[in-house]
């Protein structure tokens, strides 16, 4: 495998890159905990009384799932496996070696399953 230096320090600076900006984003959020803990602090020394804060912002309620989504898999499914099942059989078995198109079939038929669960199921709403 023929990697040079210049590989190397590619990846050392994606790396390093990576890494500085993990830092300084938890920087960021022990900068905004201490204003935080300052505030109250100060409004402590005044006799004022302060809920607690959450130091991350309120999460919000979760999206309702989508009905669609078994459908789209499917259809993404479907999609690898006759993908894979073309791209074998058109560069596969040359010069009589062995015929590897079937591999994919399992995909393709996970596909398949995923939309006809998704056609039952819609018809039992």
């Amino acid at each position: 495998m023929g990697h040079s230096i210049g590989d190397g320090l590619i990846v050392l600076a994606m790396a390093f890159g990576l890494v500085a900006w993990l830092y300084l984003r938890s920087r960021e959020r022990q900068k905004r905990m201490e204003a935080v803990h300052q505030e109250r602090l100060a409004a402590m020394d005044k006799g004022i009384p302060l809920p607690e804060l959450p130091f991350d912002p309120p999460k919000l309620p979760p999206a309702p799932p989508n009905p669609r989504a078994i459908l789209l898999h499917g259809i993404v499914w479907t999609a690898f496996g006759f993908g894979g099942i073309a791209t074998l059989l058109v560069t596969g078995h040359v010069n009589g070696g062995p015929a590897w198109w079937p591999l994919p079939l399992p995909l393709a038929f996970l596909g398949i399953g995923l939309i006809l669960y998704y056609v039952i199921a819609s018809r039992s709403r």
